[in-house]
């Protein structure tokens, strides 16, 4: 044999060996797909864990570590196990969130972000862009629509030919023993946000049999005011008659909802409280807080904590156990991230051994399952709906209970 050809084929024999011996280690795979080895899939989150106000979902990084503890526990999906890097906090700023986003893209070189859970997505074209499976709480108008972007419980923002979700009317007209005759009034912050929720919340309640006797977009969203009275006596005179209307709905934050209901409140209103973030043992700790929030009629997307169901015991567990061991006060923020890392979870299951972007969008198109904390989850669908369910919790006398037990109600079309 020439030299020339011996030396080739000596070549080609390490580079056998070489190339066995890295496609058998976790180190690299046969693939070059972003995050994933022949043992992990690395995914990182994206988290308002700090605000100005003092509000925080940092939480939510807890619940999906302990969602994603549970997946290693059973051995990985598809024989890779989840290394999850935590959430960068964005601040719950515009900037921060594109930055997180890049850093966890670019730096990091993660798979998926799952949870992303914050008031702004700055972010979400360039992860759109890039290719990242992405999977939050679908809030934002990014949730409904883009390929990589995913709702864990739809898209929650209705869009043109799209769904409104009616749980929240539904819920305050069972409360009030029917909506025939029945007004609501709804306040918002001054933003884009406050403005949308606005709009649709006020065709959810008309839609329901509500009349709406007051619907603005008009508190400070950058500064929180320290003299709720204007506000208030506004409310108080907006109902029938100008009288006070049958139900308040806030649509802001915890910080903003404990000055407007307190104002309220010291103003002798009688009728129902409702707000969607107020679902938080840990905010009863203060005195003060605990008697603002008195009696509020909580809207969740999930099911009560307090149902007894295996879903649910599961999810308990599972915190406790990413908790150390040790019993911490339940949050919504918890189940937001539990159920971000759920959904990602179950769409990388389906895509199979061979895990690529173009596999887990095949898996993601046509996805389907039942009975979890969310409700029946069905894709594409919640592209532009949401999955429809929901309950309304009521905070009495220090402990919350369920006032509307978890119930999945029909659509209307957003128009």
């Amino acid at each position: 044999m020439p030299r020339a050809l011996r030396v080739s084929a000596a070549a080609f024999a390490l580079f056998l060996v070489t190339a066995c011996n890295s496609a058998s280690t976790g180190g690299s795979t046969s693939t070059s797909v972003r995050g994933v080895t022949a043992d992990t899939i690395k995914v990182g989150g994206i988290v308002s864990m700090t605000t100005a106000s003092g509000y925080s979902k940092k939480d939510t990084d807890l619940g999906a570590r302990a969602r994603y503890d549970r997946a290693n526990a059973e051995g990985g999906i598809n024989g890779r196990k989840i290394e999850y890097l935590g959430a960068e906090d964005d601040g719950q700023d515009p900037a921060r969130n594109l930055a997180a986003a890049r850093k966890l893209v670019q730096q990091d070189k993660v798979f998926a972000v799952s949870p992303m859970s914050s008031v702004t997505f700055a972010g979400a074209d360039f992860l759109d862009t890039q290719k990242v499976p992405t999977v939050g709480w679908g809030t934002l108008p990014s949730f409904c629509g883009p390929a990589h972007l995913y709702g864990f419980n739809g898209c929650l923002v209705p869009t043109p030919g799209g769904t409104l979700n009616q749980t929240w009317p539904e819920g305050l007209a069972a409360v009030l023993g029917g909506a025939r005759g029945k007004s609501v009034a709804l306040i918002a912050g001054d933003n884009d946000a406050g403005k949308f929720g606005i709009r649709t919340f006020t065709q959810g309640f008309k839609a329901a049999g509500f009349q709406v006797a007051y619907a603005k977009a008009v508190v400070p969203a950058t500064s929180m005011p320290s003299d709720w009275s204007a506000y208030t006596k506004e409310i108080l005179r907006s109902g029938p008659g100008g009288r006070a209307p049958d139900a308040v709905v806030s649509v802001m934050q915890t910080p903003y909802n404990i000055g407007l209901f307190t104002s309220l409140k010291r103003s002798g209103y009688k009728g129902v409280i409702s707000d969607p973030t107020d679902y938080d043992p840990g905010l009863l700790a203060k005195d003060a807080t605990k008697q603002a929030l008195d009696g509020v009629h909580v809207l969740l997307q999930f099911q009560p904590f307090e149902a007894d169901t295996p879903a649910m015991r599961r999810f308990k567990d599972d915190i406790k156990k990413a908790s150390g061991g040790t019993e911490v006060p339940l949050n919504m923020h918890m189940l937001t991230g539990y159920m971000s890392a759920d959904l990602f979870l179950s769409i990388a299951a389906k895509a199979g051994k061979d895990l690529t972007v173009e596999s887990f969008q095949k898996a993601a198109d046509g996805f389907s399952d039942t009975g979890t904390l969310v409700g029946d989850r069905a894709l594409p669908k919640g592209k532009k709906e949401s999955f429809g369910c929901g309950a309304l919790v009521r905070l009495k006398n220090g402990r919350y209970e369920v006032a509307v037990p978890f119930t999945c109600y029909p659509p209307i079309p957003f128009g």
